[in-house]
């Protein structure tokens, strides 16, 4: 296998698709990774794949908090137990955690299987199934330990995304709004204007499509993040922070939620240190305050908060490093951020959700 290409496919008859796919590659075993929630609502929709009526589900517990090695260690368990081998392949069937996971748990055993992502939430279509990034959480850190290693294809079928709930909905939003920034106006412009009280699935699902096209040619430029693949960090560093924050407080929060909130700080960085239009600020700051709610913190929660991105993987040496925009699509990656600075983003952070 190319280990820095990946098929992405855009799905209407997942079974079949599925199906042509295994045809294809033959593995001598088939395994399908599922957590105890998709177990029960998503993995029925492959009892028509003749190629997995034999397969073995490896079922885990559910949420980030469980995307830990002791879960990972389970995945390596079952594989072993029920004889995989190096000709052996993976079905990841979940979201984000259960393709991050799982995509590592590929990319570790026998040194490396092939493995396949069918995400079941929006956040894992647009964000963790697709570009290579695997990983677990460690030590209270996200995604600590992981490997670059794509799947052999990602299959994105519309079949799961009209049962998600508003906040699963949100949190795959957050992402396709942070690659409309990267890309275009017109694409920002659409994102912001979508009405997501009233959601029409058909162009959601066009709209994700896109959104992952966008990802997707990033990747294939830069696929081991050496360069160009910042810029999918946008809002990241801010976002992880809030997000192991959160856990650490023991009050998770969804990754897509801690994103958006993340690109509130990243704007801001990005209009003071680089001119970043004003009013493409507060209009992307008014659409996450109206949809995403507060996350609230207060000065005392600066100093930790700090500490926590300053453990961000991306930063070099003693430095914390942002991708900030000069302006929608023009993309500035491994900017510095002094530490007063970011606590000013801090303060109109607090200051925007504390506005009525």
């Amino acid at each position: 296998m190319n280990n820095t290409t990946q098929r992405v496919i855009k799905s209407d008859h997942l079974a079949s698709d599925l199906q042509e796919i295994i045809d294809f590659i033959r593995p001598d075993k088939c395994f399908i990774l599922v957590d105890e929630q998709t177990a029960v609502h998503c993995l029925p929709l492959l009892n028509d794949v003749q190629a997995t009526r034999n397969a073995v589900a490896i079922v885990i517990p559910p949420g980030d908090p469980n995307k830990t090695l002791n879960s990972l260690g389970k995945v390596w368990e079952q594989l072993t137990q029920h004889g995989a081998t190096r000709h052996s392949l993976l079905i990841n069937l979940g979201g984000g955690m259960v393709t991050d996971l799982g995509g590592f748990a590929a990319a570790t055993f026998k040194r490396g299987i092939r493995y396949i992502n069918i995400p079941t939430t929006l956040l894992g279509a647009v964000d963790a199934a697709v570009g290579g990034k695997t990983g677990i959480n460690f030590q209270g850190y996200k995604n600590e330990v992981g490997a670059f290693y794509p799947p052999y294809a990602v299959l994105l079928s519309p079949d799961f995304f009209r049962s998600l709930n508003r906040p699963a909905i949100l949190s795959g939003y957050a992402e396709m709004v942070k690659h409309a920034l990267l890309h275009s106006t017109d694409e920002w412009d659409t994102l912001l204007a979508f009405p997501l009280q009233q959601i029409d699935y058909p162009s959601l699902n066009e709209l994700l499509f896109q959104s992952v096209a966008i990802k997707q040619a990033i990747v294939e430029k830069d696929p081991y993040e050496r360069g160009l693949r910042k810029a999918l960090n946008l809002g990241h560093t801010a976002g992880h922070a809030f997000e192991s924050f959160a856990l650490g407080r023991g009050k998770p929060v969804p990754h897509g939620y801690a994103v958006a909130w993340g690109l509130v700080v990243a704007l801001w960085l990005s209009y003071r240190l680089h001119d970043f239009p004003e009013e493409k600020l507060r209009k992307t700051a008014r659409f996450i305050q109206q949809h995403y709610g507060p996350f609230p913190i207060t000065c005392g929660d600066y100093e930790a908060l700090h500490e926590i991105a300053m453990h961000d993987k991306k930063n070099v040496g003693e430095a914390m490093r942002f991708t900030l925009l000069k302006d929608i699509g023009n993309v500035l990656i491994d900017q510095a951020v002094e530490k007063n600075t970011l606590f000013d983003a801090f303060d109109f952070f607090g200051e925007l959700f504390a506005s009525p």
